[in-house]
Formats: structure tokens, sequence, C-alpha cells
């Protein structure tokens, strides 16, 4: 039987000794650990890299942890994250819980509550992808409207009328709705794979194209023109305004 894959722990952390024992004791609760001293390092890894969950100190020579996370979410990079910080003034804490961060531990602390709420966290973030369909779309996402069809993410359909309804993929529903919520607007191919796939998937510009193809051929064979949604050359799509349809 296949182990499970140990989830990788970034500890973003300048004290030498501390992140030392930190590691230790994760790696000994069957994790795996990359340790930081800079933000700038952290920051450089995780735009090529992926990562379950970082352990950021809120005071770091470079920058501080709070600039550090609110940098990685402007390059949509989302990672759980628990604080680590010396200091206790509660303002620190919901300021960083209000940026985003998963939880907040003040040094000293034990390293059996640690891993405890590591595994919390990690559990957490798991349960939140449950209803994804991809990056962009959840099961539960409310139904709408792409060039006279009815997108319905519950069923993973399309209503064309009529009684007429064909099953759609998940990359295909993932495509619609971001180019939906982007009418009117140039997207370029590396944003339509960032927003269906991630922003570290390995997918290409071709393989995009294919379903964009998928996506058309089953809107023709349906009846209905995707005139307005339009290939940029060299850039991306853009579907137009309802002004510009009719």
């Amino acid at each position: 039987m296949r182990a499970e894959p140990k989830p990788l722990i970034l500890v973003i952390e300048d004290e030498e000794e501390l992140a030392k024992l930190i590691c230790l004791h994760l790696e000994e609760a069957g994790m795996q650990t990359q340790v930081y001293n800079r933000c700038a390092l952290a920051l450089r890894f995780l735009k090529k890299n992926f990562a379950n969950l970082l352990l950021l100190d809120v005071n770091l020579p470079d920058q501080s942890g709070f600039a550090l996370l609110e940098e990685l979410k402007s390059n949509d990079i989302n990672v759980p994250t628990i604080f680590l910080t010396g200091n206790a003034l509660e303002v620190n804490k919901v300021r960083g819980l209000e940026l985003g961060g998963d939880d907040y531990i003040t040094k000293p602390f034990g390293f059996p509550e640690l891993v405890a709420r590591i595994r919390a966290v990690l559990r957490r973030a798991e349960s939140n992808t449950d209803m994804n369909l991809t990056k962009n779309v959840r099961v539960l996402d409310e139904p709408f409207e792409f060039c006279g069809a009815q997108i319905v993410p519950v069923r993973l359909e399309i209503e064309f009328g009529k009684g007429k309804n064909e099953k759609i993929g998940r990359k295909e529903l993932g495509i619609l709705a971001y180019i939906h919520e982007n009418r009117g607007s140039v997207i370029t191919r590396k944003a339509l794979i960032h927003s269906v796939w991630g922003i570290h998937a390995d997918v290409k510009s071709r393989s995009l194209d294919q379903y964009i193809v998928k996506v058309r051929e089953l809107f023709k064979r349906n009846g209905l023109s995707l005139d307005a949604f339009r290939t940029v050359h060299g850039v991306g799509y853009i579907l137009g305004t309802d002004e510009e349809s009719k």
C-alpha cells in the first residue's frame, strides 16, 4: 500500500536554533520541512513550488511576515499560514488573522501544541477544497448565463433550452466561469490557466486551446453562436459585453 505523502511545511524563521527544533519535532510527526530565514527567499520558492503550510515569523530581517503574506496573496499564492511571534499583543493577532492567517502562536510554545495546531489547519484547508470543481469554481456556485446557455455548476451541465442539457467537464466549466466573470476584458492565456488550474500548474497554451475548441463545438452542436467570444491572437480571449452581442 502506497504511503500517504508527507505535507511540506515551510518554516520561515531567522532564529536558527528554534528553526532546527521546530523541524525536528515536525519531522518526527511525519512532516517534511524546509527553512528560510528571509522573506525574499521564501517568496522566490513559493512562486515556483507548492507548500502545504507556512510557519511564518512576524519579525524577519528583510520584512515582516505580515508583508510577506500580503505579497503572496497579491501574486495569487494562497498557502495556509500560522504566524509565530514573541509579541502577544492582541492587535497583532487580529492583524495577522485579518490578513488571512489561519492561526497565531506566541513564543514560547510547546511543540506538541504546535504539531496539533498545524494538523488542525491542514485538516481545515483540505476540507475547504472538498467542494471545489476547479480552482475558481465550487459545486454550490450559482448558475450563470453564457452566450444564451445556462451553466449549472452543481450538475456539471449546460442547459441549452427546450430540454436540451449536456454534461460539461470540470475544466471547461472553470474556463467558462472565468471568462464570464471577466466579460468585456481581454483575458490572457496565462491568467486563464492560473485561474482554473492554479498558479503552479504545468499547462501549455495548446492544451488550453483544445478545451476552448471543445466548448465551441458543444455550443455549435446545440445551435448557439459563440461569435461574442473571440480569440485575441497572440494574447488570449475576450467575451463581448451584452450590448456588443446584440
